[in-house]
């Protein structure tokens, strides 16, 4: 129990947590769109309201996933660099980690994970939506960039969102399997060549 929360207050993230729970297994099962929420309350074993007190929408519980989970990969990204100083590595753990996502949600329900991230009329986040692994990506690539191991006109920003955007269509386009491991490592190869310096013909 967190320091000075009431009794109160505790059930009330309890039960916060058995919703969510009960929701992602049921979008797993069904897809958000046709999530039973009657389904949802009854697992968590609480009154129909109760659900939409806690979470406005079904969106809405995929902005507390995708949160909880965000802070999990930027956490164990922002390790892993501080021991790997080499972009190519880096690079690689962010594969790893969006892969890891992908297990962990199984295939639908990562897809409806990432369409609601990158959606134009997705709800406000309560705690902030800066997408902490594109920065966390951004900081290597300006890092390498500093280092003189990538083009100097190459911009860290854009670069780290082009990369992830394209690792995420290359995911949910692809079934899992042997060609599309081999279309990932295919495409972090030509990301990292994208972006070293270009050679200037000699004069």
């Amino acid at each position: 129990m967190a320091t000075g929360m009431t009794t109160r207050e505790t059930k009330r993230l309890q039960t916060r947590e058995r919703l969510l729970g009960a929701a992602i297994a049921e979008f797993k099962r069904a897809g958000m769109a046709e999530a039973d929420v009657s389904a949802i309350v009854g697992a968590a074993g609480v009154a129909h309201g109760t659900f939409f007190f806690h979470f406005p929408t079904k969106e809405h519980v995929l902005l507390e996933l995708e949160r909880r989970e965000e802070a999990r990969i930027a956490k164990r990204f922002a390790a892993f660099a501080k021991t790997h100083d080499d972009l190519a590595s880096t690079l690689q753990e962010a594969v790893r980690q969006v892969l890891g996502l992908e297990r962990r949600l199984g295939v639908v329900l990562f897809k409806e994970f990432l369409a609601l991230h990158f959606s134009p009329t997705r709800p406000p986040a309560e705690e902030g939506d800066d997408h902490p692994l594109v920065v966390l990506v951004a900081e290597q690539i300006d890092r390498a960039r500093g280092a003189g191991a990538i083009d100097p006109d190459v911009d860290a920003m854009n670069s780290a969102i082009f990369f992830l955007l394209g690792l995420y269509a290359l995911l949910i386009t692809v079934d899992d399997s042997q060609a599309r491991k081999n279309l990932v490592d295919d495409y972090l190869t030509r990301t990292l060549r994208s972006l070293q310096p270009a050679v200037r013909p000699r004069r």
